[in-house]
């Protein structure tokens, strides 16, 4: 088999000359500085270690996607609280085929996969060699074993892509539950694997799990010492505390893990408005409540902020001894809304996404050892057009928040599948300790090096 070694490019520095300081510095845009909460620059330029690590991922939220937030939410001229991180660059996010040449368009399974492990994979799979299909050790586990904290909130499903790569290895990402393991036979408990993704994220005991997918944890073990138990019964029995609601997760305490299903499937969206058409639409206003959304559902901002509370810990202490932690917040249905041609679903959670960016940060302005990262596993369909256009796709008019008129177009539509991934690079922005690993051009996989070396990962 011929491996073909793609990007491959010089380790970056552990720390920048004074030139070097003077050219990133002058690459932040005037008045960053002061509406930053990231305060001085000079640990994400002397190489210090991370304490902590916050790691935010907006699902297909490509550059496109952010604009378009930017524009309806607070105007051209606005900045988004994701705008305003000191240090920005961008990175590649092709998956590969089994024989190692290049897939130039990922899913999320594999893109998470590529920060999660530092590996490249094929489309579907999840922290598993894209060849011989062999498991690949991943941040929260390298994090658990040099005894930090760990957590993982998402708006999708817990066992859905992007969450479930930190936690689980299996041959297809559908393998979700005990009763959806068709497509990944050699990863089941009766012939000698890990069982689902669902079972998988229970086993690891993670500090923190919040999000949606109670269906897939209501499942029935099938086999194993749990057979005939839940899935979130055998949670139970190991300990962790269980929550489906905002009350629920409000009262949870740290020293057991924690987790939280809050919907059957993903988290419903926040906000609503007529999907693109078509020939396109008539200007509309986004509505910014979902009547859909139950009362009790907590949103992205406060599943970050209690996720925080629960992983925190004094230097030292902890019965565990956790000296620090490591947690991904994903908002997972700036994707769904995409696929969908959704353009105020979309723009609703890239807002919801944005404003636990603003937690993460201003936890980083009061832990100046915590490293923030936010970026995207992949870009997709929408494009800001001229009111003129006319697109071959779907269309939609928005009236935004400035009183503006803006045209958001679909085109990569796929059938069954709606809308579609691009192959286009995406943002990546931080702020803390490593921080200027983050500048230029990289690749998905080198974020693993990044977040292993701020939390000096063995």
């Amino acid at each position: 088999m011929k491996i073909w070694v793609l990007g491959k490019r010089p380790s970056r520095p552990r720390a920048l000359g004074a030139a070097a300081l003077l050219v990133a510095c002058a690459a932040v845009p005037a008045g960053a500085a002061a509406s930053s909460s990231a305060g001085p620059a000079s640990p994400a330029v002397t190489g210090a270690a991370a304490r902590n690590v916050i790691l935010l991922i907006g699902d297909g939220m490509g550059d496109s996607e952010i604009t378009l937030a930017r524009d309806y939410t607070v105007g051209a001229a606005g900045r988004l609280h994701m705008d305003r991180f000191p240090m920005t660059g961008a990175y590649t996010t092709y998956s590969v085929h089994k024989d190692g040449t290049p897939d130039y368009v990922t899913d999320s399974a594999a893109s998470a996969t590529g920060w999660a492990t530092g590996h490249k994979t094929v489309n579907g799979r999840l922290s598993k060699t894209p060849d011989t299909d062999r498991p690949l050790s991943t941040l929260l586990e390298l994090a658990q074993r040099n005894g930090l904290a760990t957590g993982s909130v998402t708006t999708a499903e817990l066992t859905d892509a992007t969450p479930a790569a930190l936690v689980s290895h299996v041959s297809d990402r559908a393998c979700q539950g005990p009763a959806d393991m068709r497509d990944c036979p050699g990863d089941a408990l009766g012939r000698g694997g890990a069982g689902s993704v669902a079972e998988q994220s229970v086993a690891h005991d993670v500090d923190v799990l919040l999000g949606g997918g109670k269906q897939r944890f209501d499942q029935t073990v099938t086999e194993g010492r749990d057979r005939g138990r839940t899935v979130t019964d055998q949670a139970r029995r190991r300990g962790h505390q269980v929550v489906t609601d905002a009350r629920e997760l409000a009262a949870a305490r740290p020293g057991r893990p924690v987790l939280g299903l809050f919907a059957p499937e993903a988290l419903p969206v926040e906000w609503t408005g007529k999907p693109a058409a078509q020939g396109g639409t008539a200007p509309q206003r986004c509505l910014t409540s979902n009547p859909g959304r139950p009362a009790g559902t907590p949103s992205l901002e406060a599943m970050t902020r209690k996720a925080l509370q629960l992983l925190e810990r004094p230097k030292g202490a902890g019965k565990d001894g956790k000296k620090g932690f490591f947690l991904q917040v994903e908002g997972a249905s700036i994707d769904k809304m995409d696929h969908d041609a959704d353009p105020c679903g979309q723009i609703g959670e890239t807002a919801a996404f944005d404003r636990a960016v603003k937690v993460a940060r201003d936890y980083a302005a009061e832990h100046p050892d915590t490293l923030v990262v936010t970026t995207a596993d992949h870009g997709h369909s929408s494009q800001i057009v001229p009111l003129e256009a006319r697109p071959a796709g779907l269309s939609s008019t928005l009236v935004t928040d400035e009183g503006g008129l803006m045209k958001v177009s679909y085109g990569t539509h796929a059938g069954d599948e709606g809308q579609e991934h691009s192959g286009v690079q995406v943002r990546i922005a931080a702020q803390g300790p490593q921080a200027h690993r983050v500048l230029g051009l990289t690749d998905q996989t080198e974020l693993f090096t990044t977040l292993r070396t701020a939390l000096s990962l063995r």
